[in-house]
């Protein structure tokens, strides 16, 4: 498995968003000079955030996005599937009649298989709520620095 830049600066955006007070509005423009992300690309990428209810938009001048739920049930699991689609392994092709059966099966039973139950049990523990609390705690030991 591999995050893509698409993953990466959505997790990013949203601790980002994670972090703002509550019920505060954050413009996307903030969160892409915070995070160093295109405003475009970021833009896309909360299109599908809207699409799937996990943030929600106001317009106008004091607008911006904040999160729709709380963020102790928003799991990494949850946002990779709204990027990606499925983040798993791809499965062997275990056909019967293929040459490669034997050994075809033996990788996904011994290797495939554990690896996306491993990632899966991981990625769906792992909280935004989570994330943000690492950053926070990483940002009052003067790592970076979170501006509105």
């Amino acid at each position: 498995m591999q995050l893509s830049k698409k993953s990466r600066y959505g997790l990013r955006a949203l601790i980002d968003l994670a972090s703002a007070p509550q019920n505060q509005y954050v413009s996307l423009s903030n969160i892409a000079e915070r995070g160093e992300i295109p405003a475009q690309f970021l833009e896309q990428v909360f299109a599908s955030f809207r699409r799937a209810g996990l943030v929600k938009a106001l317009k106008g001048p004091q607008g911006g996005y904040q999160l729709a739920r709380n963020p102790k049930y928003i799991t990494v699991a949850e946002v990779l599937e709204i990027l990606e689609g499925s983040y798993r392994i791809a499965d062997e092709d275990v056909s019967p009649e293929s040459r490669c059966y034997a050994v075809s099966e033996t990788m996904q039973e011994r290797l495939i298989n554990p690896i996306n139950q491993a990632m899966e049990r991981f990625l769906t523990e792992l909280t935004l709520e989570e994330m943000k609390a690492d950053y926070q705690q990483r940002l009052t030991n003067g790592q970076d620095m979170y501006y509105i």
